[in-house]
């Protein structure tokens, strides 16, 4: 209709006369009108209160989780110093049931061989029974077993001891220095001798003594666990582990009969300066070394 208002400026014109909202909001949509007064748990105030309610609670999920690990690290800890005292007793329980050759019976078994050319043999037979075992638990680190590869690590720790323990104590009655005592006496020197990798020199008391003190114990868990790590490797796939195993086992067995040999040379006694020995009783239940594995399975 001509003389009309256009229906855009009554729009508009409506919307300039209406008053706010029962919201307190202004249909200008400008929020609410400034103020000096305080601003109630609704506004900004109110969220910072939610924050600070909820500070304490992320403190007290830090703390719980903070002792979680603390508490498994221990456990596990506990855990590993078990195994280490089990593995430990074990080795000391077999120590003296390893039969061992004594001068006359190896010097019957290689026949024209010195004292050099005999420990030679010796040492050699060792590094392939270590060998052997190493091989054994790369093996069987591809079998679907996870849990049981604990278990195959300390039954190889077990068993290269058994083998080197064997050799130690012939070494000594090659190089004429059978320690003095009884099986369990003797069987003691040469646990300490193997977990400190030298040769102890049985003509001196108060070196034989050391050795049959209360540090053999901790010695011995030292030397277990630092077998342990190194036989960590064993346990990789594919028959790498195997391999790994056969390597690292034959090495540590030559290494620690060099550092025993190098030892016991500064004190040899020739043979033919040896007295007559008696010949070395027989364990009550000697270990079959034929059958290491399933010996030590027991």
């Amino acid at each position: 209709m001509t003389g009309s208002t256009p229906p855009w400026k009554r729009r508009f014109r409506d919307r300039g006369a209406a008053g706010p909202s029962q919201d307190g909001l202004h249909d200008d949509e400008r929020g609410h009108p400034a103020s000096l007064e305080a601003v109630d748990t609704t506004g900004a105030s109110g969220a910072l209160e939610v924050l600070m309610t909820k500070a304490p609670v992320t403190r007290r999920r830090a703390a719980a989780v903070g002792h979680g690990v603390a508490e498994g690290v221990r456990r596990g800890g506990s855990r590993a110093r078990a195994a280490l005292a089990y593995v430990t007793d074990r080795i000391i329980e077999i120590a003296p049931r390893i039969p061992v050759r004594d001068l006359a019976a190896l010097r019957r078994q290689f026949p024209g061989l010195g004292p050099e050319q005999l420990a030679d043999k010796l040492v050699a037979g060792a590094c392939n029974a270590t060998s052997t075992v190493g091989a054994g638990v790369g093996a069987a680190a591809m079998m679907p077993v996870p849990l049981a590869m604990p278990t195959e690590l300390a039954a190889e720790v077990t068993g290269v001891a058994a083998i080197e323990l064997k050799l130690i104590a012939e070494l000594y009655e090659v190089y004429g220095l059978r320690p003095p005592g009884n099986l369990k006496e003797r069987s003691t020197t040469y646990l300490n001798s193997w977990s400190e990798e030298r040769g102890i020199d049985v003509t001196k008391p108060s070196t034989l003594n050391a050795a049959l003190g209360g540090q053999m114990k901790r010695e011995l868990r030292q030397q277990i666990m630092k077998r342990t790590v190194r036989n960590l490797p064993n346990l990789m796939p594919f028959m790498v582990g195997a391999a790994v195993g056969a390597l690292m086992n034959r090495r540590d067995t030559r290494k620690l009969a060099d550092r025993v040999r190098k030892d016991l040379r500064k004190v040899q006694v020739p043979w033919d300066a040896l007295p007559a020995l008696p010949p070395l009783e027989e364990p009550a239940d000697p270990l079959s070394m034929g059958d290491l594995r399933g010996e030590l399975g027991r």
